[in-house]
């Protein structure tokens, strides 16, 4: 079946595969948005027990999913993976630092005779919200501002400064989006307590800020998307040649009416998920605001890869620049990588039944206090 699409339609499938996880990724990372939050929702240990726990039982989802999306990067278009992970070497190194030491926190939190203490575990989980949300934003806004590298006729990158994608951040654009995913994590993160815990002074405290997370968020979430639409681009010909765009991403935009329905329907999603919650207080918000994420950030990644763009442009040397086509595994690496996604359903529906499984009720206090129940 897939052997006999062309080498583009399967580049082009495997960056719609891609483009997916990355969506679903920042989806999860609420864990991360609920982490930066538990001294601020959580007034009492006992209340800060129950915030963690609750986020808990869902943080290795998002790990699991970031694990995925890199491997899934690296065998569909390997020149990205050297070039990125290999020369912005000092950011992804924080964020795998991020993650490690969110993974020991919920380790050995909780655990009896703790050296360190709660509160050491808790400053580790509030280092990864941050750090993790604002650098991956900051990362993927490089997809449409550009980084510092050279690629050689043997595919060989070089990186063009000496800060190794740490200069990323002194980039105002691509700190916009890094801020717009903090914000919106911390959103989701509010939408997932008030989901998924049952406690008045709890649910009280996280609608307050609900309002006060909202706001930021759409503010730089409206900074990055103006930015973007008016913005030069990295168009690439036929040839292969990338040269710049006025409003190239505007461009894109109407030349891809598919794309614009879904980041249309993506950003009346996650508002509607965030007025549903401050209005009605139906405590389903994560489910609209998270499927409205997943198509905004969806969309983006296809304006960055789709219609004669460079998904992963050099400001440094312009032809240096990486696209789906001249970064991609060869045609059978590819097929081959086809097949096996097919499981990725069965797979997201394993996910979706432990999701229930674990959340069939939410958690109080009475659970919290239960000598069956690992806590964390």
């Amino acid at each position: 079946m897939f052997e006999t699409l062309s080498h583009l339609a399967l580049q082009q499938y495997w960056w719609v595969i891609v483009s997916l996880l990355g969506a679903l990724l920042v989806f999860l990372m609420f864990v991360q948005g609920g982490q930066t939050l538990i001294y601020t929702i959580g007034k009492t240990e006992s209340e800060r027990t129950i915030l963690v726990n609750t986020l808990g039982r869902k943080w290795e989802f998002t790990f699991t999913t970031l694990v995925t999306f890199g491997g899934a990067f690296f065998a569909s278009f390997p020149l990205f993976y050297s070039t990125s992970f290999g020369g912005a070497y000092w950011v992804w190194m924080i964020i795998l630092f991020a993650f490690v030491i969110q993974a020991i926190a919920y380790e050995f939190r909780s655990r009896p005779n703790n050296f360190f203490g709660a509160r050491t575990y808790e400053m580790f989980l509030f280092i990864n919200g941050l750090l993790g949300t604002v650098l991956i934003g900051t990362a993927v806004g490089t997809f449409f501002t550009g980084s510092n590298f050279v690629v050689n006729s043997m595919n060989q990158s070089e990186w063009a400064t000496p800060f190794y994608g740490l200069e990323a951040a002194l980039n105002f654009h691509n700190l916009s989006l890094g801020l717009t995913v903090f914000f919106l994590a911390r959103v989701l993160g509010l939408l997932y307590f008030l989901n998924s815990t049952n406690h008045p002074e709890i649910d009280s405290r996280a609608r307050k800020h609900l309002i006060y997370n909202t706001i930021p968020f759409l503010v730089f979430f409206l900074t990055f998307v103006i930015w973007l639409l008016v913005r030069d681009g990295f168009a690439v010909d036929a040839d292969g040649v990338v040269s710049m765009e006025s409003f190239k991403y505007w461009h894109n935009l109407l030349a891809m009416p598919v794309v614009l329905l879904i980041f249309l329907l993506g950003v009346l999603a996650v508002l509607f998920g965030i007025g549903s919650e401050l209005l009605k207080q139906t405590r389903k918000g994560i489910w609209f605001s998270g499927a409205g994420t997943v198509l905004t950030v969806l969309s983006l990644f296809f304006l960055a890869g789709f219609n004669g763009t460079s998904f992963y442009p050099s400001s440094y040397d312009l032809q240096s620049s990486l696209t789906i086509q001249n970064s991609s595994s060869s045609h059978f690496t590819l097929t081959a990588m086809s097949y096996v996604s097919l499981f990725v359903p069965f797979v997201v529906a394993y996910i979706w039944y432990v999701w229930k499984a674990i959340n069939n009720r939410p958690i109080d206090e009475e659970e919290m206090n239960s000598d069956d129940l690992h806590v964390y």
